[in-house]
């Protein structure tokens, strides 16, 4: 696939949190590999998922939402954020249909304007939104920062996907194919299954728990049968939430549990048996050295 022609390239996807960045990635991709919740925070590092057609390549970069930083977690994800968007070829602005342009938009513009890179801007959720509201958000956009194309958009109902997709290739630059043509992520089962995990703590937890919960996965082996153990740790921050977690009689971790085990065997396509264990790391959020050990750390720093 690297006749003339043929596009290939890096695009950021960056906005608030709780945009729906995740849920339009998957749907970019045609595939679940970022988790989504209802939550604040729910994504945490940058997630690299590859899109394939004959017309090109796009290697999206998931980033975390950009949110006050109140802990050592929190200033790691926004700079993530923020320093994804001079990495890449083309910005994807992801926004949702108002009039009304918040510290941290301002701020991620900011860094936008300075990248000097391309920026499309999609407009989310304009399935709840009418023409007018969605015109008017991106007359507001396009004020604040310099739009190479706009379009609306629902990563909910997947709408206006295709679109999505063909402006972001005419944007791109024409070159080789940068992976395999089967590639989607680069991130490993071990690591796709500790996110779905977490994305079930996230879905099933109060609000107060979800933003101190982490999952390590301390062991992922596969039997001569094919059948794959994972043991996993569900780390939260006070001795009151792991009580949450587990729930009267275990009944929250079974949930948690089957949830998980159901989607990571979808997503891995064997049988797993899958055993999950609560711990207490006060304030890990705010120890370097723990957030290292959950996996937050910069990669591509990391390589250097």
């Amino acid at each position: 696939m690297s006749e003339e022609g043929f596009r290939s390239g890096f695009v950021a996807i960056v906005g608030r949190t709780n945009v729906g960045k995740s849920t339009l990635m998957n749907h970019l991709i045609g595939m679940k590999i970022a988790i989504t919740s209802n939550k604040t925070q729910t994504t945490r590092r940058r997630l690299q998922t590859v899109f394939t057609s004959e017309r090109g390549q796009i290697v999206f970069l998931d980033t975390p939402g950009i949110h006050l930083a109140r802990n050592r977690l929190s200033e790691y994800m926004d700079n993530v954020a923020y320093r994804s968007v001079s990495d890449v070829d083309v910005i994807l602005f992801v926004v949702e249909p108002v009039s009304y342009i918040g510290k941290g938009e301002q701020q991620m513009i900011g860094r936008i304007k300075a990248s000097k890179r391309p920026v499309v801007l999609a407009v989310n959720k304009s399935d709840t939104a009418d023409d007018a509201q969605i015109k008017k958000a991106i007359e507001t956009y396009s004020a604040a920062c310099d739009i190479s194309a706009a379009a609306a958009v629902s990563a909910l109902k997947g709408r206006n996907i295709d679109t999505l997709i063909d402006i972001l290739l005419d944007l791109l630059p024409e070159g080789p194919q940068l992976f395999d043509e089967d590639t989607v992520t680069d991130e490993t089962e071990r690591d796709i299954a500790a996110e779905i995990i977490r994305e079930k703590t996230l879905r099933n937890l109060r609000d107060e728990v979800p933003h101190g919960v982490a999952v390590s996965v301390i062991s992922f082996k596969e039997r001569p049968d094919g059948l794959i153990d994972i043991e996993a740790d569900i780390i939260c921050e006070k001795d009151s939430h792991k009580g949450i977690v587990i729930g009267k009689g275990g009944a929250m971790l079974k949930k948690i549990g089957t949830e998980s085990r159901r989607d990571i065997e979808e997503l891995i396509g064997a049988r797993v048996n899958l055993k999950l264990f609560v711990k207490v790391r006060k304030d890990w959020r705010q120890n370097p050295m723990m957030l290292k050990d959950f996996g937050y750390v910069d990669k591509d720093r990391a390589r250097k």
